[in-house]
């Protein structure tokens, strides 16, 4: 087995905590995720882990291995990276993430165009509307729509995206449409919100004459799925605060009706985030110029 192969298992599973985890992000099975350990172990002669049922935690040993390791691995990838941009020939895996919404619709179907252009580039996707810790998951780029929050990670924006609050017009026939965004936090309207551990969006901003406001609005029910909210919003379930490119197609056909178009939501923009060291990485930076235009091209077909 490879040395440096072995490294970069133990690094993973260090970050992840669990080593199925640290195989699948490494595309190896937990039985070799777990032999290349037991390899460095044996070569080390010293044990790496504290073992439990649930979840492995590095010894005083392994944290300091953990710190020599990970420069180790960032020192050769800068080297490849290095010698990829002199060759033109970029190659290597590359790990992107996306919230589902934009990612079904606007970064995965963009993968094997990408990969038919750079075909030395491993491409690794990963979809969910959760918070993905970028710098702990070993994330390349994050294609996300919000703001930067975290001073180690850099950002490239992409776009402004205009927000739109809407609803079915069912619910709207049976509930009312609010007239201002008191009547949103009054009770008798149901907004759909997207709520996940560590989710922000437990309060919509809307734009009033006397400035952004933060409204804490609630319903009965929510989701981790942006997607599903729309669903949810299509069947007369209730009130959405969805960018506009996401839900365009159902207002032209009539199935969602925007309101509350004199106080909109704050806009929200898309943007590829990543770790700073990264970008000197050519695969990184061809990725980010890829999807740039790309994103561009289809949000603009999508607002026509």
């Amino acid at each position: 087995m490879s040395y440096f192969d072995n490294l970069r298992v133990f690094v993973r599973v260090v970050e992840l905590g669990n080593l199925s985890a640290a195989g699948r992000d490494q595309r190896a099975s937990p039985a070799v995720a777990s032999n290349r350990i037991k390899e460095l172990e044996r070569y080390l002669g010293v044990r790496l882990f504290n073992r439990t049922t649930r979840k492995l935690t590095p010894t005083e040993h392994g944290r300091v291995f953990y710190e020599g390791a990970v420069k180790i691995i960032e020192a050769i990838n800068e080297a490849e990276a290095a010698i990829a941009d002199l060759s033109q020939k970029p190659k290597g895996a590359i790990r992107i993430t996306a919230p589902l919404g934009i990612g079904r619709r606007l970064i995965a179907s963009g993968v094997p165009e990408f990969h038919d252009k750079y075909p030395d580039i491993e491409v690794r996707l990963r979809l969910s509307d959760h918070n993905i810790d970028i710098m702990s998951e070993g994330v390349d780029v994050a294609f996300k729509l919000g703001i930067l929050e975290d001073s180690n990670l850099r950002m490239r924006g992409i776009m402004n995206c205009e927000r739109v609050i809407c609803a079915s017009p069912d619910y709207l026939a049976k509930r009312g449409i609010p007239a201002t965004p008191d009547e949103l936090i009054t009770g008798h309207h149901d907004c759909l919100l997207l709520r996940y551990p560590g989710s922000k969006e437990y309060y919509w901003t809307l734009q009033t004459p006397d400035g952004p406001r933060k409204l804490e609005v609630s319903g009965p029910y929510d989701s981790d799925d942006g997607d599903v909210l729309t669903r949810w919003a299509l069947d007369g379930r209730g009130i959405i605060n969805k960018p506009l490119f996401e839900v365009k197609s159902h207002i032209n056909d009539g199935t969602l009706q925007r309101i509350l178009e004199n106080t909109p939501p704050v806009s929200i923009q898309l943007a590829a985030i990543y770790p700073h060291k990264r970008f000197q990485d050519p695969k990184v930076r061809l990725m980010i110029d890829f999807m740039t235009e790309r994103c561009q091209r289809l949000i603009g077909a999508m607002l026509e």
